[in-house]
């Protein structure tokens, strides 16, 4: 749910912004609006340091230091100490790996004088080096040419000399040093990089200085650019500033602002300051607050659509997957991710993911694509599992049909109680004629459907639902206009949302889609697999059944997964906040605090 804030309004003399600033960033709650860019040549700076903070951090972690390596301390400002060893260790790997390249090439030359080569040209005899791919090279030049061939063992490229007229194709020019000059340049160019290692090694254990360094220059921007958010009164001598927080939290901001001793005001926040909006949510629906962010946060005076995400998201995502084997797989990833500190915020999500699948993945009888409907130890609840077929048709399209439905008219229901909300009953009556008609249908459809009522009474029962929501759609619609042109919008509303509803209930089938696909998929890996394990009497066969499976399967869940994350995705943005009329018009809350 969205988090009531508190507005705090701030009134200063000149000069006085930065101690209260302070004091708001020691508390950590309040949201003073301000540029998330640098806006002047002091946040560029202060923006610039932490920029270059973050570069020479990245290019420490980044060094490739081999285990041996023992840390070369250096005393010193840290910042040049790391740029300027960064800076050598970027020069010394080019360069070794130019020489690397260049000892290769010679290396199929062999070994030469090349102050004899200088004697030979002066005396009018220069040598001629060349390179040729192998169909290209004649053998009969050397008939007609002083022609040596150097190197030619590899069958696909030719090194060959030609001492005084040489008109031959391939020509490259002539070595400055032989390979084994150059190889002492490499060696002696990795004896000095194992100096620029040790001294990184060195600047790599400081690392907490410059992250200490970085906090601090973040801190400072962000308090720079909230500082300049004042506005001006009085002819420039007092200053005004405007912060948020939530309401919880009004006793600790309270309590700190009053030691201060500044002005302020503290009021409720209205629709219209347009305040942050901070989510107010347990743990388990807290995991996906990350998936709203995503399309963005509601306005103040919206609602917070995470909780139906955490539910439906969950849903959709183990119907895509639709077996218990990956939903384990799933589970195991997510433990893993716990010790990758980059991940490890994730792996709660992943892990619930997992359990969802596991559980949706029994009721549709699919471990790793085989039928588990079929074993023994499940007879006693092979009544839980989804019907091959329900009504003549296939048990999974009927079930995402039937969950699509589910969702839209709860979509629907929330747009009803968000319109009286804000809008008030009697400006909300054509929303809660749709509803009515819809939600109403399909729940008095569904009662008939079981036999809870029976055709006479369903048959007023429908009439009374459609008199009383073509009332609100075609007459009441909209109070402030014409009634003739409410019917006229009544009716375009008509088309509107009957071609509209067909097409977002249609859209569901695509969990049975990519569930099905997934499940053939998986099959296939395991007739293959079958077809070469054969009657299982061959040491070989079952090592290729082991690998065709593993890698069949692994491939096959990456590719669920995906699908599984868009297309959930997809059906809470594009179907539920379209039917729940949902608005991504809020800011995320972003109190100025202490890194």
């Amino acid at each position: 749910m969205i988090a009531s804030m508190t507005k705090y309004s701030f009134v200063l003399l000149k000069g006085e912004e930065a101690p209260l600033l302070e004091k708001l960033q020691e508390i950590g709650l309040v949201d003073i609006t301000r540029s998330t860019k640098p806006v002047d040549e002091t946040s560029q700076k202060l923006a610039g340091e932490v920029e270059l903070l973050d570069g020479l951090i990245q290019g420490l972690n980044k060094a490739v230091i081999p285990e041996d390596v023992k840390p070369e301390h250096i005393d010193g400002d840290i910042v040049r100490l790391a740029g300027g060893q960064i800076m050598r260790y970027s020069e010394d790997t080019v360069e070794i790996k130019v020489l690397e390249k260049e000892v290769k090439d010679l290396r199929a030359w062999g070994q030469f004088d090349r102050s004899i080569l200088d004697k030979l040209a002066e005396a009018g005899v220069p040598v001629h080096f060349h390179i040729l791919p192998q169909k290209q090279f004649k053998k009969e030049w050397a008939q007609e040419y002083a022609l040596t061939v150097i190197y030619g063992k590899n069958g696909k490229t030719v090194y060959f000399v030609v001492a005084g007229e040489d008109p031959l194709p391939g020509e490259v020019p002539v070595p400055e040093s032989s390979v084994e000059e150059k190889k002492a340049l490499l060696e002696e160019k990795k004896t000095h990089f194992k100096k620029t290692l040790r001294r990184m090694a060195g600047a790599r254990e400081r690392i907490p200085e410059l992250e200490k360094l970085r906090v601090e220059a973040l801190e400072k921007l962000d308090l720079y650019l909230a500082g300049v958010t004042a506005s001006p009164a009085a002819e420039d001598t007092i200053s005004t500033l405007v912060g948020y927080a939530p309401t919880e939290k009004d006793e600790t901001v309270t309590a700190a602002l009053d030691q201060t001793g500044v002005l302020y005001i503290k009021e409720e926040a209205q629709v219209k300051d347009n305040p942050p909006i901070t989510f107010s949510n347990n743990s388990y629906v807290k995991m996906f607050e990350p998936l709203t962010d995503m399309y963005g946060r509601p306005a103040y005076n919206g609602f917070d659509p995470t909780p139906f995400i955490s539910i439906f998201f969950l849903l959709f995502f183990a119907l895509c997957m639709g077996d218990a084997g990956y939903g384990l797989v799933l589970i195991g990833i997510g433990l893993l991710l716990k010790k990758v500190d980059s991940f490890k915020d994730m792996a709660p999500l992943v892990t619930t993911l997992g359990i969802g699948t596991v559980i949706v993945g029994f009721f549709m009888h699919s471990f790793f694509s085989v039928d588990i409907s079929t074993w023994k130890v499940f007879e006693p609840v092979k009544f839980l599992f989804v019907p091959a077929e329900i009504a003549g048709y296939a048990g999974g399209m009927v079930l995402s049909i039937v969950v699509g439905i589910v969702h839209i008219c709860l979509a629907m229901l929330v747009k009803a109680y968000q319109a009286v909300k804000v809008k008030g009953f009697y400006a909300s009556l054509g929303t809660l004629g749709w509803t009515l008609l819809i939600v109403g249908g399909v729940v008095v459809g569904g009662l008939a459907l079981a036999g809870v009522m029976d055709s006479a009474i369903t048959k007023w029962v429908i009439i009374c639902l459609g008199v009383v929501s073509a009332l609100g759609i075609f007459v009441f619609n909209d109070p402030q206009r014409n009634k003739l042109a409410n019917v006229g919008m009544g009716l375009w509303d008509t088309y509107n949302t009957a071609t509209g509803l067909l097409g977002d209930v249609l859209s569901y089938l695509r969990l049975y889609a990519l569930g099905l696909a997934g499940g053939m998929l998986g099959m296939a890996f395991n007739d293959m697999g079958k077809m070469i394990l054969g009657d299982g009497s061959s040491a070989i066969g079952w090592i290729f059944f082991v690998l065709l499976v593993l890698v069949g399967h692994t491939l096959n869940i990456a590719m669920c997964a995906l699908g599984a994350f868009v297309h959930p995705l997809r059906l809470n943005f594009l179907e539920f906040f379209k039917n729940s009329g949902y608005e991504a018009a809020g800011r995320n809350y972003n109190p100025i605090k202490k890194q």
